[in-house]
């Protein structure tokens, strides 16, 4: 790693111009914020996320169709809506995310929301508040969301995993904006159960080939591997809130 005095003036400063109000308008989070309440938010939080590749446009076109389909009260759907109710959703697609996908969505959240009354302790009850990482949370989430008995196979890439080597981009991106609090209005930080400390960067193309210019990232691959790498540098930097620097990068 570089000079680690100038590379953390570099961050921080590039952090606090990014992380505005601002920076909502053209992010997925902005449909996050549309909503007030805990399983609202997280619901349709959860969504964007997985649905988060591709152009910002067509992410942001997605997500608010989804909010649409479910009469813009996604809890209330979810926890209520009967199987007829899904026929509406047929057509809903984004890029490979398919109708398959779609409906088994629809179900794994309404078998949850039935016996439970948040998406936290999906992943929370996978570690604790002394967890060093979040790889446990992931891996945890992930076969309990695949438990349900029809769980199609094609679904799974939709989801990532650590068990994979996946960096995880979109789930990592998820838990940021459910977990991470600093009043400065983009993430929300409506979890707390899981520790800030424990976040991990949402490494992809461009903020991998960041990371490698500023030399907080040597390995040459994007995967678990790498990101393991990454937050070990970012935390040397912040310790408490190394994915803050998702900002930057």
């Amino acid at each position: 790693m570089k000079n680690h005095q100038e590379i953390s003036q570099w961050l921080n400063a590039a952090y606090e111009r990014c992380n505005q109000p601002s920076f909502i308008a053209d992010d997925p989070v902005r449909v996050v914020h549309r909503f007030e309440g805990l399983q609202d938010t997280e619901i349709i939080g959860f969504w964007t996320a997985m649905l988060a590749w591709g152009q910002r446009k067509s992410i942001l076109n997605s997500s608010e169709k989804l909010m649409s389909l479910m009469d813009n009260a996604p809890h209330d759907f979810i926890r209520n809506h009967q199987e007829h109710d899904r026929a509406k959703f047929m057509d809903f697609k984004h890029r490979t995310f398919q109708s398959l996908d779609t409906l088994y969505f629809l179900e794994f959240l309404q078998h949850w929301y039935t016996h439970n009354d948040s998406l936290e302790t999906a992943f929370s009850q996978h570690i604790t508040a002394e967890s060093d990482t979040t790889e446990a949370a992931l891996i945890g989430f992930h076969r309990l969301f695949f438990s349900l008995q029809d769980a199609p196979s094609r679904t799974r890439k939709h989801v990532a995993t650590p068990e994979r080597n996946s960096t995880c981009k979109r789930v990592n991106m998820f838990l940021r904006w459910m977990v991470r609090q600093d009043n400065k209005g983009v993430d929300l930080g409506i979890w707390k159960t899981i520790p800030t400390s424990a976040l991990s960067c949402p490494l992809d193309v461009h903020s991998g080939n960041v990371a490698r210019k500023l030399e907080l990232l040597t390995r040459k691959q994007n995967d678990a591997k790498a990101l393991a790498e990454l937050d070990e540098n970012l935390r040397k930097l912040d310790p408490n809130d190394p994915v803050k620097y998702d900002f930057a990068l």
